[in-house]
Parts: C-alpha cells; structure tokens; sequence
C-alpha cells in the first residue's frame, strides 16, 4: 500500500441539480433518476493533500467555474439551459463536496495520468 500525497473531493448533485436535470427537454423520469443513482457516479477529484476541511473546500471551490460547466455539460451540452449565472453560491446548492483528506493507493501497478480534455461546447 502507498499513500499518495493528494486528498479526494467528491462532488455529489443535490435536489435542486436534480429538478434541473429533470426540466430539460426530453428529460429524464425522474422515478428512475434518482439522488441516490446520481451519487452512485458522482465525479471524485484528486485535490493538492492537507488535513483541513476548510482549505480543501475553498481549493474546490477556486475552481467551481469549470466544475460547474463539467458537470452541467456531462448531461446537457446545450447551454442555453443552464442557469445564467454560475456562481459559487449556487454551485454550493446543487453539490455537496464531501472531502476525504487520506488517499491510500492499494493497487501495485503505477498510477497512469492522461490529459484531461473537456467537450468542445463552442465548436467553430
């Protein structure tokens, strides 16, 4: 086992990302989308390590503007339905970020990274 030296946040919807996500056209049952399956593939984010709570949200939230667009556009590319304004306050109320400050690798092959590379939502 190795310990890595990063933190977890793991961004999990809440009910007014739900009603949202159920409003869009051609939308979702909402008796088969529940919170429950939402959080079942909620995103988990690897974070810089430290023990206190309050400096990792606030590291999760200096970056809640691309998260944000990530988790809207995971669902609906078109962005005249997402909210006008994406700000911090609202990204509180549609997620919860649950921290998880000890990241414990168990597996023996190397860890791989790949470049992230986020949907084109203005293609030219």
């Amino acid at each position: 086992m190795y310990e890595v030296n990063r933190s977890i946040a793991i961004i999990r919807p809440k009910a007014p990302f739900l009603q949202w996500l159920c409003g869009l056209p051609g939308s979702f049952d909402a008796s088969e989308l529940t919170l429950d399956v939402l959080g079942q593939s909620s995103n988990a984010l690897l974070i810089p390590p430290a023990d206190d709570r309050t400096s990792l949200i606030d590291f999760v939230l200096q970056h809640y503007h691309s998260l944000f667009q990530a988790e809207l556009a995971d669902w609906c590319e078109d962005q005249s339905y997402w909210p006008q304004q994406l700000t911090p306050a609202l990204f509180t109320q549609w997620f919860e970020i649950e921290i998880h400050p000890v990241l414990t690798d168990i597996v023996d092959t190397e860890l791989a990274r790949e470049p992230f590379v986020p949907l084109d939502l203005n293609p030219s």
